[in-house]
């Protein structure tokens, strides 16, 4: 990303879509934490929590929510504006532009036979691209990634460096893969047979809808016989395994750490928080929020929070957890008890 140019309170104000209180021409360049801003950054206030910052926050731009508007602070301009977060967002853009497009193919990049590259591809330094592979319109490939054989990558992807997709992979249009992402590799599938652990053949697929990001060094494996899924608008963080025959619904939220086991069913617009872990063949439905560290043995309804492990519903874990907490207490009294009456 590089450093654009600067905006002033009231151009903020129209992009945003927001109402402005003080001074119109102070100029920003960045955008900052409230806690952390200068006069050169634009900042937010949303929660109620935060409020105490602004007193001492000295940004030159603050986006406020209306039930906050009034907070005492000292920047020289607010813009009022319904979510101020979703605001902060929007300038992002208009303070970091993108890094500049390169198209074309490095001279060091092996391309296979029959592979199809579209318009105005970038292919970096080092990549290997396999026989029959297709690059869509306007992907990017950083250094040193490899497209197995067959794999199809749709328009305007960005494959960030060192991603491996294996043979079988497809990805949609709009797909991001960061660094050493692999995708496609083979499940842990085995059958104990003659004395030894026998591998059972990978043969499915891995296809990545459009709109999927993938968080880095994070893997997915294929299918054995089925296919591996991961559906449109899906977000997976950093460092997540997703083993064969998965199928994950639309808009889900996968954060770091996250153990998926073979052949479960995730519907659409679930959230699994850090280092949640989920057996095999179990579904989660539609909307269902697992919390953190939560260990599903069983399956979630749909639209429900669970937590805990094993994990439950979210209320009930909390009751479970407080009754434990309180046992060490019982443990002594009871203790003492029985102390006084010897």
């Amino acid at each position: 990303m590089a450093l654009s140019h600067a905006l002033t309170a009231r151009r903020i104000a129209e992009l945003v879509g927001g109402e402005l209180h003080g001074d119109g021409d102070v100029q920003v360049r960045r955008v900052a934490p409230i806690e952390r801003a200068t006069t050169d950054a634009v900042t937010f206030l949303g929660s109620a929590r935060y409020a105490a910052f602004l007193g001492e926050c000295e940004a030159g731009v603050v986006l406020v929510s209306p039930e906050l508007a009034e907070t005492p602070g000292r920047p020289a301009a607010r813009v009022v504006i319904r979510n101020p977060q979703e605001g902060i967002l929007a300038l992002l853009p208009h303070f970091h532009a993108p890094a500049p497009r390169r198209p074309g193919v490095d001279a060091t990049a092996r391309i296979g036979r029959g592979a199809e590259l579209g318009e105005g591809v970038e292919i970096g330094p080092y990549v290997v691209i396999g026989a029959g592979a297709r690059i869509g319109d306007g992907s990017r490939l950083g250094a040193h990634v490899v497209v197995g054989d067959g794999v199809e990558i749709g328009d305007h992807c960005t494959i960030m460096p060192h991603v491996t997709l294996y043979g079988g992979t497809s990805l949609g249009a709009r797909v991001i893969v960061h660094a050493g992402a692999r995708i496609g590799s083979d499940g842990f599938g085995y059958v104990f047979s003659a004395g030894a652990h026998q591998k059972i053949p990978h043969v499915g697929r891995c296809i990545i809808e459009a709109d999927v990001e993938i968080g880095a060094n994070s893997t997915i494996d294929r299918g054995s016989i089925d296919d591996t899924v991961v559906g449109a608008g899906t977000k997976i963080d950093n460092l997540v395994q997703i083993a064969h025959n998965v199928r994950i619904g639309k808009l889900c939220l996968i954060m770091a750490q996250v153990g998926i086991a073979g052949s479960v069913r995730i519907g659409d617009g679930c959230v699994l928080a850090g280092q949640v872990g989920v057996s095999g063949h179990h579904t989660i439905g539609d909307g269902a929020r697992l919390a953190a560290q939560a260990g599903v043995f069983g399956d979630v309804p749909a639209g429900e929070t669970w937590s805990g492990y094993p994990a439950r519903p979210h209320r009930e874990a909390l009751r479970s957890q407080a009754t434990l907490f309180k046992l060490s207490g019982m443990i002594r009294r009871i203790e003492k008890l029985l102390g006084d009456r010897e």
